[in-house]
């Protein structure tokens, strides 16, 4: 069993090896994620290939070499070669470099589970490199589960977590009044996009204070 983190890749340098359909999804997330994307590849899609038009993205189109690993925070091996991908994976864990080679467990350091996002909430299913269509198949279902109000919930718990902190209240005592929220149906009450009844539902559970 893997120990999974939420890593932080923001202002990092990251080096996707493949241009594909792969390759882009995974260069996608890695922009999502604020890093710094160094893309690797003889050839590309157009998508890869209009976002280093857009410079969102460096681009050297030609074959990889063990020096284009460099500085690279984290690594993404997303080629249909296997011989490349497994040289990928000894470079970068030559140079203690988180690595991932795309459905290859045994050449990862790391696996990448699927996500929901909403807002700051976000949803992993892992299975250990197992199976990733059972954890696409769940996905979707936490995808239809979940909505963008859980966003919205995320923000409402942050603040009033910040105001009971304020407050003096305990760690036990927040957690047990943002689960009564949370088990007496505040998304619903989010969801109906009423702030003013909100703000009732939120001071009738916390107090006066919380209005």
């Amino acid at each position: 069993m893997g120990y999974m983190v939420n890593l932080s890749v923001e202002g990092r340098a990251a080096l996707v090896v493949g241009g594909g359909e792969i390759a882009r999804r995974k260069i996608e997330d890695l922009l999502a994620a604020k890093a710094s994307v160094t893309v690797v590849a003889p050839r590309a899609c157009d998508r890869v290939v209009a976002m280093a038009e857009e410079k969102r993205i460096r681009a050297h189109w030609r074959p990889y070499q063990a020096e284009d690993i460099g500085d690279a925070f984290v690594v993404i091996a997303a080629t249909d070669d296997d011989q490349v991908n497994a040289q990928v994976f000894r470079d970068a864990t030559a140079r203690n470099v988180l690595v991932n080679v795309v459905d290859c467990p045994a050449l990862c350091t790391f696996t990448v589970p699927a996500t929901v996002s909403r807002g700051d909430l976000t949803i992993a299913v892992a299975t250990e490199g197992k199976c990733p269509a059972l954890s696409g198949i769940l996905r979707e279902e936490l995808e239809g589960r979940y909505g963008p109000e859980y966003g919205e919930l995320v923000n409402l718990f942050g603040e009033l977590r910040n105001k009971m902190i304020g407050l003096g209240w305990d760690g036990q005592l927040i957690r047990e009044k943002l689960a009564g929220l949370y088990r007496d149906r505040v998304v619903s009450v989010i969801s109906d996009g009423d702030k003013k009844a909100l703000n009732e539902f939120v001071a009738s559970r916390l107090g006066a204070s919380f209005r």
